[in-house]
């Protein structure tokens, strides 16, 4: 099969109106960066170095994943099939086939409609 000929097909069963769930962590990740920046401060201040140098590695992570998400975001939505491109039966495993079969009919391969050879 050429490259040409590669027909897009749905990875599984998942909704048509599935979103990105980018904008969240970045919101979950621009909090979890104003606590731990609150408490790297606040735990510092206090004498708790233990604590605070905890803090700052959640501060740490929570920078990486915001510029993770930024990059992200800025690539622009990727491809996703439309709603034209049916969703196929996932695999089970049990070596049964997911369809009706090859004919777009349901009939057998290489037989006619009438079911002569």
């Amino acid at each position: 099969m050429l490259e040409s000929e590669v027909i897009a097909m749905r990875t599984g069963s998942e909704p048509v109106t599935a979103r990105s769930p980018l904008r969240m962590r970045l919101w979950l990740s621009l909090w979890g960066t104003a606590w731990a920046l609150f408490g790297l401060v606040a735990f510092s201040m206090n004498g708790r170095p233990g604590w605070a140098a905890a803090c700052a590695v959640v501060l740490l992570l929570a920078v990486v994943d915001l510029g993770v998400i930024t990059y992200r975001m800025r690539q622009g939505p990727q491809y996703q099939p439309g709603r034209d491109v049916p969703p196929y039966e996932p695999d089970h495993g049990d070596g049964r086939p997911r369809g009706p079969g090859p004919g777009t009919d349901g009939e057998r391969p290489g037989r006619g409609r009438n079911g002569a050879l």
